[in-house]
């Protein structure tokens, strides 16, 4: 298996654990496991650290997901493993996706939701768990179908309540409880990367 071959799967799998153990295990989102179980989410990947080759990778994912119908694909994680690992760095490229999204004209079809390790709201004070409801082992442009979301709100009793129920929920896990989860991304290795 080549370096980078080596590299994706364990980038695919350190976000698929994530999801399963903190998104799914934890319910932080309560639409993610229908799709997850019925293989309807794509894990793309971009390696560059380039914003115009990520915004690039964004249109692009964009366009594959709306050129597949939503029992196929439903969702895209778009994951930039070895990009963005300062947090502000990444909220400035979120600014320029949501432009993005407008510039292609499909915001209100698709949205675009954002996680990083080092995610934190501006409204919650440092070290509240508040910020690990966003917090993953890469940085992440998740694509969602507004549809989907629609439906799936409809369907939730209570789903404006979602965001302080999860919020509640990791205060009561705590920090250790989150490490326990072991969602850190891998050590990144210098040698062989691609």
């Amino acid at each position: 298996m080549s370096a980078r071959a080596a590299r994706t799967s364990e980038v695919a799998q350190a976000t698929q654990g994530w999801l399963e153990r903190a998104v799914i295990g934890l319910n932080l989102c309560p639409f993610a496991k229908a799709v997850h179980v019925k293989g309807q989410i794509h894990y793309d990947l971009c390696w560059s650290h380039d914003s115009a080759d990520v915004l690039d990778a964004l249109a692009a994912a964009m366009h594959d997901l709306l050129a597949q119908v939503p029992e196929q694909r439903d969702t895209t994680l778009l994951i930039l493993p070895d990009a963005f690992s300062d947090f502000w760095d990444f909220y400035g490229l979120v600014q320029r996706a949501e432009k993005l999204l407008r510039s292609l004209r499909v915001d209100g079809v698709l949205q675009i939701a954002s996680f990083h390790p080092q995610f934190e709201f501006a409204d919650a004070p440092a070290g509240d768990m508040a910020h690990y409801t966003n917090r993953a082992p890469y940085p992440i442009l998740h694509l969602l179908r507004e549809d989907s979301m629609d439906r799936a709100v409809a369907a939730y009793p209570d789903a404006a309540l979602i965001y302080e129920r999860n919020i509640a929920r990791l205060r009561e896990l705590g920090l250790q409880g989150w490490q326990d989860l072991q969602m850190a991304a891998p050590p990144q290795s210098t040698e062989g990367a691609p």
